[in-house]
């Protein structure tokens, strides 16, 4: 496909006497890319959406997991394996980072703090409540993915391990048991085309 951008062009008419009777603006259609630089833009937008059905697929297939293991273990939570994935992508933070602390600290939503609304990753010792299951995932993921000024000196740049000492330093195996739980969801890496192919 040719892109046509219309441009006025200035036109001048003159009279006999080569005097310039004035300015006549007329549009005119005048091609300005040519269709090899359509080519090439039709390619990376090929190549781009490309990369966005992966991400999409990705997405999907963490979700998947998420909530296949709340499933397997009789936990509330599932159904949030989306919102789970899609926080994790945007706080970059391990996609099993969240529903392992959630299994952790509240049995996947089962035991969940019952003074406060919402509280089933135990963010803030069960004393701070949530409008609904949704915020609280995108409270505690935008926290430990180091994005909130007043905890960023805890979990910016971090590890995940590192993320999770910060997170819970009372309990000596909390870092191991929740690592535990994060292998049992999946592996950090999804190969969504391995699994097409299946």
């Amino acid at each position: 496909m040719e892109a046509v951008i219309l441009m006025p062009m200035m036109s001048v008419s003159m009279s006999s006497g080569n005097v310039p009777k004035g300015p006549v603006i007329t549009e005119t259609p005048q091609v300005v890319l040519s269709q090899q630089m359509n080519k090439g833009f039709n390619g990376l937008l090929a190549f781009n959406q490309a990369e966005d059905q992966k991400a999409d697929k990705t997405l999907e297939a963490q979700a998947k997991a998420i909530d296949a293991y709340f499933k397997a273990h009789d936990m509330p939570l599932e159904g949030t394996g989306m919102k789970m994935a899609v926080e994790a992508q945007k706080n970059n933070i391990d996609w099993r980072l969240l529903p392992a602390i959630a299994a952790r600290e509240s049995t996947g939503g089962k035991h969940a703090c019952k003074k406060v609304a919402h509280s089933f990753m135990g963010w803030g010792s069960c004393k701070i409540s949530f409008k609904s299951d949704e915020e609280a995932i995108e409270i505690v993921a935008n926290n430990l993915g180091g994005n909130n000024p007043n905890t960023d000196q805890h979990y910016a740049g971090k590890t995940t391990k590192e993320i999770l000492r910060k997170y819970n330093s009372v309990i000596p195996k909390y870092v191991t048991q929740v690592i535990t739980i994060m292998d049992e969801i999946g592996d950090e890496t999804i190969n969504v085309d391995q699994k097409a192919q299946a």
